[in-house]
């Protein structure tokens, strides 16, 4: 066997840069269409019919099933779609993903599109170097176009030739006669392939190669098409293995969809095959004569029609050639072909079907939070996974707004703390209790947003989300201040009950009015943090407010001192009394530092 280490490492290489120039251009193209991605999302609705068409134009753009199926299991993960809305959206982008199929079949074999390689990196380096980040990403996106054709052309040229080959030929053909049973072994083939390099298309392509080359039939290249699309499931499952459960359940459904529907195509396979040829026959040629045509020729003659070695000045080499060419485009088109109608056929039927999809995954993914599960964990986002990181940002947004609810809620129990009834030491220790809880669950989830935002940056992100990131990292310090200014004043009265001070009426107004003023403050916050587009009124008013709560402030500290003075209560508990006042007044400059960096982050 003619077939070393070095042709090894060169096949791997191959599929390397093709699997990298494939990244490239992907991660390209959602960099450069950035909101417009987000926009795309943001209109899908219930409609399973509009969700599918956003899997079909989105896969078909970023050309990755995977790429899209993890978009969606992380969108799911962020609560950006519910679990029915990304069921039509996978199913979609199974249809989406055979666009990589009809580019190498329509333009590998008709057109040399590895000569233009080179070209298009000269054209897109350039671009790289631009002030502007579309034009980067758009850079990004040629060159990867350009490498994954390098890539597809050194794949063709390194395949281990069989027909030279015949010892490795005999051992493959001895496989490829057990009907049935041959296409189940190929099948597996197909999908453990795929598996290993986690991505269908790459796949698709080496399938596309060895089937145009003649050293598999038509049969046994659909079935390892069939086995790929299972075998892309396991990308969108490993993403989902630290998501959330819904993030789960929708990878779980898109195996589950992937595997019944090819279920039906290993039980019809041959009826099905029919109608394939039928229809490739009758739109462009016979994808079996390929095969019909390598068996009965001189095998150094097909290794030069391969090899693009024959000498063409003669007119009858050119007649062959030229014949050579139009069989293996009729096999790279007749596997489009198959590839397209199996899954059309998949989505039209089983897309009346999403909520059954959905009943299942739910029953063999069952869960039943706790009240730990509610309270403790991140709900939108794991630090474990990350979709592209231009809408990773999106989710973290998601979560920072849960954050301050949370905060917020924490504020509330302060306020219950503040007025329990200091004879029931039982009840003051439980809402203690809760509200250190509470605070060891905020410090926790500054960490876990941090670290997500950590990973985030560390992918490739415009100028603008950089930015942005920085500017969220500042508003989780800040509301975890809030967070820790709340545990200050739940002590402080702590405090206030072990001394026995007596706060009057006046006080207890004081304080009550404070709390009141802190409240609108969080509130207001929410609502900035909440709103895609903050208006500066609403910006201006949360300052306002924290004007309110400095005056108020400064107002109590001097009457605090004629009031001790007068003798209306003692120094002791005025000490107290200025404790939880000057706690709300650090409490309303660490809000204003939030509403400020949310709005650098929007406003600018």
């Amino acid at each position: 066997m003619n077939y070393g280490l070095l042709d090894l490492f060169t096949l791997i290489g191959s599929v390397g840069l093709f699997l990298y120039g494939m990244k490239l251009m992907s991660e390209g193209l959602q960099k450069a269409a950035g909101d417009k991605l987000r926009n795309i999302l943001a209109l899908m609705t219930n409609n399973r019919i509009v969700g599918a068409l956003t899997g079909i134009l989105i896969t078909a753009l970023v050309q990755s099933s995977s790429a899209t199926t993890v978009m969606i299991v992380s969108f799911v993960n962020a609560g950006l779609l519910s679990l029915s809305q990304s069921m039509a959206v996978i199913m979609g982008a199974n249809v989406g993903t055979t666009a990589t199929a009809w580019i190498i079949s329509l333009f590998g074999f008709k057109v040399n599109i590895a000569a233009f390689a080179i070209p298009l990196i000269g054209f897109g380096v350039p671009l790289l170097f631009s002030n502007k980040t579309v034009y980067k990403s758009w850079g990004e996106f040629l060159i990867g176009f350009a490498l994954l054709f390098l890539g597809l052309e050194y794949l063709n040229g390194s395949v281990p030739d069989l027909k030279a080959n015949p010892e490795v030929f005999s051992v493959l053909q001895r496989y490829t006669t057990f009907g049935y049973g041959s296409i189940l072994l190929f099948a597996l083939i197909g999908l453990v392939f795929t598996m290993i390099v986690q991505s269908s298309s790459a796949t698709v392509a080496f399938v596309l190669i060895i089937c145009s080359k003649g050293w598999v039939s038509f049969e046994i290249a659909t079935a390892m098409i069939l086995g790929s699309n299972i075998g892309t499931c396991i990308t969108p499952l490993i993403a989902s293995i630290s998501g959330n459960i819904w993030a789960k359940r929708a990878a779980l459904g898109h195996l589950l969809f992937n595997v019944l529907g090819s279920i039906w195509a290993f039980v019809l396979y041959y009826p099905f095959m029919k109608l394939i040829v039928w229809i490739s026959t009758s739109l462009a040629g016979s994808p079996e004569a390929l095969l019909s045509f390598v068996d009965s020729t001189d095998p150094t003659i097909i290794e030069a029609l391969n090899n693009k070695t024959l000498d063409l000045s003669i007119a009858e080499n050119q007649a062959l050639m030229t014949s050579f060419t139009d069989m293996q485009y009729h096999v790279s088109f007749g596997l489009s072909i198959f590839h397209t109608v199996f899954n059309l056929i998949n989505i039209l039927i089983m897309i009346w079907f999403t909520k059954t999809y959905v009943y299942i995954v739910t029953k063999l993914t069952p869960h039943k939070p706790t009240e730990e599960d509610k309270i403790s964990h991140l709900k939108f986002i794991s630090t474990g996974m990350l979709s592209t990181a231009e809408l990773s940002i999106l989710q973290a947004h998601k979560e920072i707004i849960l954050f301050a609810e949370r905060v917020h809620r924490m504020f509330g129990m302060v306020k219950e703390l503040y007025d329990a009834p200091r004879d029931n030491d039982a009840e003051f220790v439980k809402k203690f209790s809760r509200i250190q809880k509470y605070e060891d669950i905020c410090d926790n989830i500054e960490v876990e947003i941090a670290t997500y935002l950590s990973k985030v940056s560390d992918g490739r992100l415009s100028n603008e989300s950089k930015h942005e990131i920085q500017m969220k990292m500042r508003i989780i310090s800040e509301i975890e201040s809030v967070a820790d200014s709340c545990y200050n004043l739940a002590r402080t009265v702590q405090r206030r009950n072990n001394l026995e001070a007596k706060f009057t009426d006046s006080i207890n107004e004081n304080i009550d009015l404070m709390f009141k003023l802190i409240d609108e403050a969080i509130s207001q916050m929410r609502v900035i943090l909440e709103s895609s587009t903050p208006q500066f009124s609403e910006v201006a008013k949360t300052k306002n407010i924290e004007s309110e709560i400095n005056n108020f402030r400064n107002q109590l500290k001097t009457q605090n001192i004629n009031d001790v003075n007068d003798g209306k209560y003692l120094y002791g508990t005025s000490v107290v009394y200025m404790d939880l006042i000057a706690e709300c007044e650090k409490m309303g400059d660490y809000i204003v530092n939030v509403v400020e960096a949310e709005a650098d982050t929007k406003l600018n």
